[in-house]
C-alpha cells in the first residue's frame, strides 16, 4: 500500500498500517506484533487500550463531545481544579497541542514584558538544541538551525538562544529587554540532552533578577514522563509558566499552559483563544491520566523502569553505543559515528532495522535513538523490546 498517494507524507512515514494496540504492544494490518517504545512520541502515556481511559472516553462521548468556550463544561472545571491542585499553579489555559501551549506561553510572556518594561521588553531567551513546536513563533523559539529553512522566512523576531549548561552565558543572557526564559527541561527532539539542575536554578534566578518570567516547556517531559509529575521539580526551580501536552490526555489531542504568581492574571478576555481547546472529551481523558499517574508508587515505578532500560543497555558494553542518558521513561541512546569496518552509522538504518524486527523507536537529534514507551509498559514488554534492540545493534556492530 503506497500511503504517499493518500496522505501528504510530511512525516516521512514508514509504509506500515497499525490497526490496534494493547499495553505497549501494537499490531499491524497483517497481524505482525511490535513492541512500542515510542508511544505516539510520548502521547499514549497509559499505553494502548487502557481500560479506565477507554471506558471514560466512551461514557463522555455519550454525554458531550464539545461545547463552545463561551461556556464552561463540568469536565473542564473539574480537570482545571485537579491539575492546578496537583501542580501548584494558579491558572490554566487549555490548548490542543504542545505547539499551541507554547504559543500561548510566548504571547503571555510578550504581554508580561510590555506591562513591565514597555515595548523594549519582548525578548524570549531559549536554549540551543531546544525544540518548541512547528508554528512560526515556536519554530523561531527553537534553537536548532535545521528547523529554520529559508523558505519559511521571515521568522518571528524577538528570540535569542544561549547554550544549556554554559555558565559563562548567564553573565550577559538577561537584561531589561528580556521578557522570559524558556527552558526545555530535557531536550527531547534535540537528542535527549540533560539540563544540569544547578545551572537551571542559576539561569532561573538570573532571569528573575532581570525582571523576566521563567517558563518551562514540559510538553514532552511533563505528566510523569521523567518520573515526577513535572520534570522541573527534579531541576529544582519553580517556573512561573509551564506548558504541557503529549501524554496529558493519553492519546486525545490536548495541551495546557499553566501560570502562577507574576504570570497569573496576564491574559484577559480576547488575548488568546481556540475553538476546540479544553473540550469535555479531552478533559475527561486528561482526568484519567492525572488520577492514574498520581496514584501511589506510579511515578516511582517510572523511575525504576527507566533505570532498568538504561542500565541494561550500558551493561552490554557495545562500542556502537556512545552514551545512554535520560530521566524516567525518556531515554536516549547515542550511537557511535561508525560501525564495524569503519562504515558511517546512520541512525535511520537502526530505526528501520528495529521496525523490521518488531520494535518501534524514533530518532532524536542527529545520532540518538529515543525511547518514549508508555508509562504503563510491563517488565515483560521492556525485556522483549530490549532483546530486539540488542539484536539490531549487534548486527550493526
Amino acid at each position: 500500500m503506497n500511503m504517499k498517494k493518500k496522505i501528504v507524507n510530511n512525516y516521512g512515514s514508514f509504509d506500515i498500517v497499525f490497526v490496534r494496540g494493547e499495553g505497549a504492544t501494537l499490531f499491524d494490518k497483517d497481524g505482525k506484533r511490535y513492541i512500542d517504545f515510542i508511544a505516539g512520541i510520548g502521547v499514549n502515556s497509559l499505553g494502548h487500550n487502557f481500560a479506565p481511559l477507554v471506558q471514560t472516553v466512551q461514557q463522555q462521548a455519550k454525554k458531550q463531545l464539545h461545547i463552545s468556550n463561551y461556556y464552561f463544561s463540568d469536565e473542564g472545571l473539574a480537570y482545571a481544579d485537579e491539575l492546578l491542585a496537583a501542580t501548584g499553579f494558579d491558572g490554566a489555559y487549555f490548548a490542543n497541542s504542545g505547539a499551541e501551549a507554547n504559543e500561548a506561553a510566548i504571547k503571555l510572556a510578550r504581554k508580561y514584558g510590555y506591562m513591565n518594561g514597555g515595548a523594549k521588553r519582548r525578548v524570549i531567551c531559549t536554549l540551543e538544541k531546544s525544540f518548541h513546536g512547528r508554528t512560526l513563533a515556536t519554530l523561531s523559539a527553537t534553537g536548532q538551525t535545521q528547523f529554520h529553512p529559508p523558505y519559511f522566512a521571515p521568522y518571528v523576531e524577538g528570540f535569542k538562544t544561549i547554550k544549556a549548561n554554559d555558565w559563562d552565558a548567564l553573565a550577559s543572557a538577561f537584561d531589561d529587554t528580556t521578557a522570559a526564559l524558556l527552558i526545555e527541561c530535557v531536550q527531547g527532539e534535540g537528542g535527549v540532552n540533560l539540563v544540569d539542575s544547578e545551572w537551571a536554578r542559576a539561569a532561573a534566578a538570573a532571569a528573575k533578577n532581570a525582571g523576566a518570567l521563567v517558563m518551562a516547556d514540559e510538553v514532552q517531559t511533563g505528566m510523569g514522563r521523567c518520573g515526577t509529575l513535572l520534570a522541573s521539580e527534579q531541576l529544582g526551580f519553580e517556573p512561573d509558566v509551564v506548558t504541557l501536552a503529549k501524554g496529558i490526555a493519553g492519546g486525545i489531542p490536548m495541551g495546557a499552559c499553566l501560570f502562577r504568581g507574576r504570570a497569573n492574571g496576564i491574559f484577559v478576555t480576547g488575548d488568546h483563544q481556540s475553538t476546540f481547546a479544553g473540550n469535555p472529551l479531552a478533559c475527561s481523558a486528561a482526568r484519567v491520566v492525572l488520577k492514574t499517574i498520581t496514584e501511589s508508587e506510579f511515578l516511582e515505578n517510572i523511575n525504576k523502569k527507566g533505570e532498568r532500560i538504561r542500565h541494561e543497555i550500558i551493561s552490554w558494553h557495545m562500542p556502537i553505543v556512545h552514551d545512554v542518558r535520560g530521566r524516567g521513561l525518556m531515554c536516549g541512546v547515542q550511537l557511535a559515528t561508525s560501525s564495524r569496518g569503519g562504515k558511517t552509522l546512520k541512525p535511520f538504518d537502526v530505526e528501520s532495522a528495529c521496525l523490521d524486527a518488531g520494535l518501534c523507536v524514533s530518532i532524536a537529534g542527529t545520532d540518538v535513538i529515543r525511547f518514549l514507551p508508555p508509562l504503563t509498559i510491563s517488565d515483560e514488554e521492556i525485556a522483549q523490546g530490549l532483546a530486539i534492540f540488542k539484536r539490531v545493534l549487534t548486527a550493526f556492530a
